[in-house]
């Protein structure tokens, strides 16, 4: 059984998708290392219910674990560097928050992602909503940019 995913959070990532599919189509704004399309999660973790997700002022917490954990690697933005793939990126955000929890959880040895399992849960899932803000910031700069 899928848990419910709030009507709010639903329009985010169909928006975020939209438009990241659309840059993506046209070669635009991807960098980063490319992502591990075999680091496959297990279904019953991929359905797993972020418990914070309509608690969005425990974001900060997880912006400050980000830069103090993720950004060397992700960059400080998360749009990726040689060492680690770009998390604004469609395939990443179209992931589920229990899929985004359970690779946060258990990291990648194949492709040098560390695991974060040491770190409460509780804070594990405040990445995961960071790394919703990101892309919601990155897609906000590139509107505002093109404005201009």
């Amino acid at each position: 059984m899928r848990a419910p995913v709030s009507r709010a959070a639903a329009v985010r990532r169909a928006l975020a998708a939209i438009v990241l599919i659309g840059l993506a189509g046209l070669g635009v704004g991807l960098r980063g290392r490319d992502l591990d399309d075999q680091w496959t999660v297990p279904s019953d973790a991929a359905r797993r219910v972020n418990p914070l997700v309509n608690r969005s002022e425990t974001e900060a917490g997880g912006r400050k674990l980000f830069q103090q954990r993720c950004a060397t690697c992700h960059g400080k933005d998360g749009r990726g560097t040689s060492k680690a793939p770009d998390l604004t990126r469609a395939e990443v955000q179209l992931q589920t928050d229990g899929a985004l929890f359970w690779k946060i959880s258990g990291g990648n040895a194949r492709h040098g992602m560390p695991t974060f399992s040491f770190l409460p849960e509780p804070q594990r899932w405040q990445l995961v909503l960071h790394l919703r803000v990101l892309a919601m910031a990155h897609e906000t700069n590139r509107a505002e940019s093109s404005m201009r």
